[in-house]
This record gives structure tokens, sequence and C-alpha cells, in this order.
């Protein structure tokens, strides 16, 4: 199985479909595909694509968002990007630029449709899928995920208990642009991320 990773990983990484054959829209002008995965992995976290300073330094989650993320999950940098426990596995692998407000485009099209697949069938231990945003929402949990993204991630229960694969738990996208919403929903510390940290430590090992 590991050949196999290695195989998908460095064909992963010279992908360049988003600027050579984009499926919508302009070609992506500088693709850098950023991602984690090994096969050993137990979790795996479903992203949305990485930002630009995930682009520059072909690291996910290397910003304010990921330490976001890593106190949610009660893990540290160390235990974050040790590949033999966590992949990180986006829905698009590039940074897709940004829009006329400033935010982040939404994750290419053409990258899931091309290795999330292959991917998640060469990491066979995964037992807990972390489904950060809506489109990581829509590909994992597909008709049930909720009407909103509000209305997934306060339904966690269901998903969590419900899969018949991985466990599957939907969060809020770490950004610092949603410290409002996490306000909105008193919920989320009090009840989800008590929830997330049993489950991580779980898939991790830990006592």
């Amino acid at each position: 199985m590991s050949d196999v990773i290695d195989r998908l990983r460095a064909e992963a990484r010279a992908c360049r479909i988003c600027r050579d054959a984009p499926a919508r829209g302009a070609p992506l002008a500088d693709p850098r595909p950023v991602f984690q995965i090994s096969a050993t992995a137990r979790l795996c976290i479903a992203s949305q694509a990485p930002g630009l300073r995930a682009h520059e330094s072909g690291r996910p989650f290397d910003d304010r968002s990921g330490e976001r993320l890593r106190d949610w999950m009660g893990v540290s940098r160390e235990e974050f990007y040790d590949a033999s426990r966590v992949a990180i596995l986006p829905m698009g692998f590039c940074f897709p630029g940004y829009n006329a407000h400033g935010s982040d485009l939404p994750p290419r099209r053409e990258c899931a449709a091309l290795w999330r697949s292959r991917f998640l069938a060469a990491m066979p231990g995964i037992e807990l899928i972390l489904c950060i945003g809506t489109y990581a929402q829509g590909w994992h949990l597909g008709a049930a995920r909720g009407p909103s993204m509000t209305a997934t991630v306060q339904d966690w229960r269901r998903f969590l208990g419900s899969n018949a694969g991985p466990r599957i738990l939907p969060l809020p996208h770490p950004s610092w642009r949603n410290t409002g919403w996490i306000r909105r929903h008193p919920w989320f510390e009090a009840e989800l991320l008590p929830a997330l940290r049993m489950e991580v430590a779980r898939s991790l090992r830990r006592p």
C-alpha cells in the first residue's frame, strides 16, 4: 500500500490539470498541490483548499486558521504534521486565488473528481474524517447534509454515529472570519469541541 501512496503522491504533486485543462473558469496561473497523506494515517482532515501561506510554504494549514484548528482538535503542531497518523486532504489541492472581495475562491472543480476517491481508497486505515466547510461536507455527506453549513454542523451527533465507514464529524472552517459564527453558536465550543477532542484522541491512540 505504501507504494500506491508514493505513486499517488508523486502524480498529484506534479498535477497541473487546473492550469492545462480547466473544467470551468480561467486556468490557474500558479498551481502548487499541497496535501499530507500516508498509508498508515487514521485521521483525515477533509478541508477546502490551501490558503496563500500554505501555497507559499507547501505545508497545509500553515497559518492562523491552522493554529485555531489545532486548538479545536487539542493536538500539538508536531502531532498535526505527523503524516503517519494524520492525513490532510483538501477538496482542491492548490490555492485557488482571491475573489473581488479578498476572500479565497472555491476549490477548483478538477481536483476532487480526479484524485479524491483514489487517495481515500489508498488510505484504508482512516477511522475519522473531519469535514471542514460546505465543500467537504457535500462530498462526504452527500444528500444527508443539512440545508446549510450551520445545520450540518449542528447535527454532528447524527453524522458521527451513522456512517458505515469512517466516523465523520462536520466542522466550520477555522478561519478567523468565522469568529462571529462561533460566538453566535455557543453549543459549538460547549458541546462539539469536547467531542471532537475525544474523537481525535481516540483516532491517535492516546491513553
